[in-house]
């Protein structure tokens, strides 16, 4: 579990909206038109699992000799929340011990705290059952948009989980659940906004007007 307390904003719920019919550049102009004194950010929202259970990759040896290929098969892992946000490469993420309700109000509730007074931000993700949960309390300065279903390959933090899986999680063995938190925590604090901005800003949202 992420260290420290996040104040929750004050005010009400906040919103959620579908993407599929009226696309995102409409769930956006919604958001603006309800809350045209705030500054709109838009973000995508992911977790993934990461744990002992490990993974090989191609890398450079020596011509001639064979390279070790240490992959571990054990079962222990936790989850990292992440938003990011394309345009500046900004992010946000929480190591948490699993995928619920009570994870993602956590999650949402301490990344509203870190957003700036005049800033209301616009969260893209999928529909997994803990997003869309009728107990999901959203903070008044966020808004959710859902993807359309089964769609992962337009959430850009796709990306980011092929490039940690490869770039720091190949070829490891990781003893106990503290070093599959230090690990992680390591591995994500070394993206830098420049290698984000790069993983995310896909093609189609330079077309999408914020």
């Amino acid at each position: 579990m992420a260290e420290g307390a996040a104040v929750a904003p004050k005010g009400g719920c906040g919103s959620a909206r579908g993407v599929c019919k009226g696309g995102l550049q409409a769930a956006l102009d919604e958001a603006r038109a309800e809350h045209s004194d705030k500054r709109l950010t838009l973000w995508f929202v992911d977790e993934a699992r990461f744990g002992q259970k490990g993974r090989v990759c191609h890398r450079w040896f020596t011509r001639g000799e064979r390279p070790p290929g240490l992959c571990d098969q054990r079962y222990s892992w936790t989850h990292l929340f992440a938003a990011v946000r394309p345009a500046t490469g900004e992010a946000f993420a929480l190591v948490l011990p699993e995928v619920s309700v009570k994870a993602m109000n956590e999650f949402l509730t301490r990344f509203a705290a870190t957003l700036a007074e005049d800033e209301h931000a616009v969260m893209v993700l999928d529909r997994a059952g803990w997003h869309t949960a009728k107990k999901l309390v959203i903070p008044s300065n966020v808004a959710l948009v859902w993807l359309p279903p089964y769609s992962p390959e337009i959430n850009p933090v796709e990306r980011i989980w092929l490039y940690l899986r490869e770039k720091h999680w190949s070829h490891r063995l990781l003893d106990t659940g503290d070093a599959i938190v230090d690990a992680l925590c390591r591995a994500w604090n070394a993206l830098t906004p420049e290698r984000l901005r790069s993983l995310t800003s896909y093609p189609y949202l330079k077309q999408v007007k914020i």
